[in-house]
């Protein structure tokens, strides 16, 4: 009778892991070696059960199922924005970013205010040699007549200290004032060198703006007493245009209009030919335009000092 040979025992240590009910988690393969299975060496990544995840022994549960989203973790599940937005916000600045920061704050400040600079300054920039140079003749001429009335000031002075009658010599100066505001007031007459404008306006396009354009020029130009037609103007002369007549103070002024001026020759007229001045402004109207120099001019219209309401001296 033949027996069956019984089979030796095993010890545990001797059976696989998934005998023994233990996982067994795949790992990068040492260097060099390969996984060995029943039918000899093969890699980890042909796939098999003890190289791919989680085993479990007999009557035990399998490890965590993998699917969609399972092996995500809470970084991963977030939308592309949201990770865009947890990066950005809240800043994280360095002490490098802060200094590179001030030091551009500084820069566009620098900026802007040197264009800020350019921009004031770029009217003169702008402005033509002619223009130039009759800006330059005007600061000359203003420079000049004050310097003058500063030495006839210090004179006044210095005769009223050594005059031995000090009550005649002021006496006598607040005469000579009296003249010179008279002049400018236009309540006593004047003479002396200047020039006279002529405007021949045939065809009425002349506007009372551009006779007061002219006044404003050769005020800026220097002169002392001007007179349009038979209408002395002062400080408190104003233009308007009435029924296609020019008024001046209230008066019409008939064409041809005739304006004269008493001042130095040499700033006025080249104050009224220049480019874009008041000559060729009123060539394009179709006016004729003549300034003619005399050494001797005549203002005569008189105006009538009128007390003020309100104004008093605050000399005491």
């Amino acid at each position: 009778m033949l027996r069956t040979p019984l089979p030796k025992a095993v010890l545990p240590e001797a059976l696989p892991p998934q005998a023994q009910g233990r996982s067994v988690t795949a790992g990068p393969p040492a260097a060099g070696s390969a996984a060995t299975g029943p039918h000899g060496p093969r890699d980890a990544g042909a796939g098999g059960a003890a190289a791919d995840g989680p085993l479990s022994g007999p009557g035990e549960p399998a490890g965590p199922v993998s699917g969609p989203g399972a092996d995500q973790g809470p970084e991963e599940a977030l939308t592309g924005r949201q990770r865009l937005v947890k990066g950005v916000w809240p800043p994280r600045l360095t002490r490098a970013q802060l200094i590179v920061a001030l030091l551009l704050f500084g820069l566009g400040l620098g900026l802007a205010i040197q264009v800020r600079s350019t921009n004031e300054n770029s009217v003169l920039r702008g402005a033509r040699q002619e223009d130039l140079v009759r800006i330059l003749d005007e600061l000359d001429s203003r420079t000049q007549r004050l310097q003058d009335e500063k030495r006839r000031l210090e004179n006044q002075r210095t005769e009223l200290e050594n005059s031995s009658d000090q009550a005649e010599e002021a006496r006598k100066q607040t005469l000579q004032k009296e003249q010179q505001l008279g002049v400018l007031a236009g309540t006593v007459a004047a003479q002396g060198p200047g020039i006279t404008i002529t405007v021949d306006d045939s065809h009425g396009s002349v506007e009372s703006d551009m006779l007061l354009d002219t006044v404003q020029e050769l005020r800026a130009a220097g002169a002392e007493a001007i007179q349009i037609g038979d209408v002395r103007v002062v400080a408190g002369t104003y233009f308007s245009d009435s029924g296609g007549a020019i008024q001046v103070d209230g008066r019409k002024v008939t064409r041809p209009y005739v304006v004269k001026v008493i001042g130095k020759p040499e700033d006025l007229e080249p104050a009224l030919n220049i480019p874009g001045g008041v000559v060729q402004s009123l060539e394009k109207e179709q006016a004729t335009v003549s300034v003619r120099r005399e050494k001797k001019i005549v203002v005569d219209a008189l105006r009538s000092a009128k007390r003020p309401d309100y104004a008093r001296s605050s000399s005491r």
